[in-house]
C-alpha cells in the first residue's frame, strides 16, 4: 500500500477522478483535463492518492487545502473517496494520516473537515484519526 502526493495531470489521474468522484457524490460526473490542470495547479492544494502497489491503479484520493488567514495557518480535508471495492482495507485511514502529517509538517494550526452524519464509516474513521466533532453550523451560498 502506498500514498503519494499527485501534482501533475495525467490520463491516469483524470480517469481516476472520473471513476472515484461519482462514488463520493452522485451529482459529480468526474473531471476534465482542463479542470484537473486548474485544480492541481493551485497553490496550497495537495492531492493525495492511494494505490495498493507501486504503479497500480489509483484506488483512493483525498484533497488537502492549506491557506493562511489572520488567525493562523489552516487546512481543510475535502473529497475523501476510496473505491467501493477497496473499502475496509485501511486506505481511507492511510490517506487521512498522510494528509494530517503533511499539514503538521507545513505548520497548520488546525485541520477541519465535514462529513454527513449518514456516512457512518467515514465519521468513525475521522474520530479514530483524532478529529473531534465541533458544535458549529456550516452554511453554503449557491447564488
Amino acid at each position: 500500500m502506498m500514498i503519494e502526493i499527485y501534482s501533475q495531470v495525467t490520463d491516469e489521474f483524470v480517469d481516476a477522478c472520473s471513476r472515484l468522484l461519482p462514488q463520493l457524490s452522485s451529482s459529480t460526473k468526474g473531471m476534465s483535463w482542463e479542470a484537473a490542470e486548474d485544480y492541481l495547479g493551485q497553490e496550497g492544494v495537495y492531492q493525495f492518492v492511494y494505490r495498493r502497489e507501486e504503479n497500480g491503479p489509483i484506488l483512493g484520493m483525498l484533497t488537502l487545502v492549506t491557506f493562511t488567514i489572520p488567525t493562523g495557518k489552516r487546512a481543510w480535508i475535502e473529497d475523501v473517496v476510496v473505491d467501493e471495492q477497496t473499502r475496509g482495507e485501511g486506505a481511507g485511514r492511510q490517506l487521512v494520516d498522510a494528509a494530517v502529517a503533511h499539514a503538521q509538517k507545513l505548520g497548520m494550526k488546525s485541520i477541519d473537515l465535514t462529513s454527513r452524519p449518514t456516512r457512518v464509516a467515514a465519521n468513525r474513521l475521522y474520530q479514530s484519526a483524532g478529529f473531534a466533532q465541533r458544535e458549529t453550523n456550516i452554511y453554503r451560498y449557491n447564488g
